[in-house]
C-alpha cells in the first residue's frame, strides 16, 4: 500500500471512530451539527485540488457549518491546507503553508511582526498558543494562524492577516489526528 493510501486510510479510520463515538462536540452550548455527506467525499475532493498525503485533519465549524481541514503534503515537499465543507464537499479554502516568516512568499507580504500578531490572537482568546502556521492564501496575502487552547480547554484557530494585523478568522476546531 502507497504511503498516500495508508495515511489515508488511517485518518479516514480514526476521524470515523472519533465521529461515531458519540462523542460531544460543542462550541458555546450548541452542537457541532453531524455532516451530511461521508468523509471520503471530502477526502476526494481535497486530493483533487493537491494530490499527496494527508498528514493531518482537522474539525471545526466556521459560519455555522461543520469544515474539514486537511493538511495535504505534495511530492515536491509543498505543504497545503484545504478545507471541505462537510454538509457540501465544496472545498471552501486552499492555503499554501510556509515553513516560517523568513519565506519569501510570505516575507514579501508580511508587515506585522509575530510577536504583533501573537498579541492580537490572545487578546481575543486568551490560553496558550500551541502552535503557529504560516499561510500564503488565494489571494496572494499572507497570514498567521495561531492554535490557542483557552482556559476551558477549548481550541480556537485564530488567523491574523500579516500586512494589516487585523484578525480575518476565528473557529473553534473540534478535533485533530495526524500530525503538527
Amino acid at each position: 500500500m502507497s504511503y498516500h493510501k495508508a495515511t489515508t486510510a488511517t485518518a479516514l479510520t480514526a476521524l470515523s471512530l472519533f465521529l461515531t463515538a458519540g462523542t460531544a462536540l460543542a462550541d458555546s452550548h450548541k452542537p457541532l451539527a453531524k455532516s451530511k455527506l461521508p468523509l471520503e467525499v471530502c477526502v476526494n475532493a481535497a486530493l483533487a485540488k493537491h494530490a499527496g498525503a494527508i498528514v493531518k485533519l482537522e474539525i471545526k465549524r466556521e459560519q455555522g457549518q461543520p469544515v474539514y481541514e486537511f493538511d495535504v503534503q505534495s511530492a515536491d515537499g509543498t505543504q497545503w491546507d484545504i478545507e471541505c465543507n462537510a454538509n457540501t464537499g465544496k472545498i471552501i479554502e486552499v492555503e499554501q503553508e510556509v515553513k516560517g516568516v523568513d519565506d519569501p512568499l510570505f516575507k514579501a507580504k508580511m508587515k506585522v511582526d509575530e510577536e504583533t500578531a501573537r498579541k492580537t490572537a490572545l487578546a481575543a482568546h486568551a490560553g496558550e498558543i500551541e502552535e503557529v502556521e504560516y499561510e500564503i492564501e488565494p489571494d496572494g496575502t499572507a497570514s498567521y494562524e495561531f492554535d490557542i487552547k483557552t482556559a476551558d480547554g477549548k481550541e480556537r484557530k485564530v488567523e491574523v492577516d500579516a500586512t494589516s494585523g487585523k484578525i480575518v478568522e476565528d473557529n473553534e476546531e473540534f478535533a485533530q489526528i495526524g500530525r503538527e
